[in-house]
């Protein structure tokens, strides 16, 4: 399972993304915001991060750059969330770093290039091995 969510900022694209997901037969489900109007992104990080951890899967965040959401979802032990603007960023945060949520920036990238990280981000998988090691000491900082 796949789960979205946005904050006011991200609100648009989070439409766009959505929209994607279904056409591309992805099961994904809608955690909020559900309008334009301002709310505060730490609690739509907190509501997606604990369906992540409950559930083992994966999640997107989107605000207006990406990096309020990333830095609250990084507050939770076993999540780890990359701020990506493109798809090697994609790739590299879930090969080397196991990423478990994307955080996409709403005012930052396009519709095109949001698909196209959002296709790496869910094919990727991670390399484990020597990257294993220093994954683990995430949750001991």
């Amino acid at each position: 399972m796949i789960y979205v969510a946005s904050d006011h900022g991200g609100f648009a694209l989070k439409k766009v993304i959505l929209e994607y997901l279904e056409v591309k037969k992805i099961c994904c489900k809608d955690l909020g915001t559900y309008s334009s109007k301002s709310v505060d992104y730490p609690d739509i990080a907190q509501k997606l991060c604990r369906k992540v951890l409950q559930t083992g899967g994966k999640g997107i965040l989107i605000c207006g750059a990406g990096i309020g959401m990333s830095i609250a979802a990084n507050r939770f032990k076993g999540i780890r969330a990359a701020v990506c603007t493109n798809e090697y960023m994609a790739r590299m945060a879930v090969r080397h770093n196991n990423a478990n949520v994307l955080c996409l920036g709403g005012r930052v990238i396009g519709e095109d290039v949001a698909k196209e990280i959002i296709d790496v981000f869910l094919k990727e998988k991670f390399e484990g091995g020597r990257h294993r090691k220093r994954v683990l000491k995430l949750d001991k900082v």
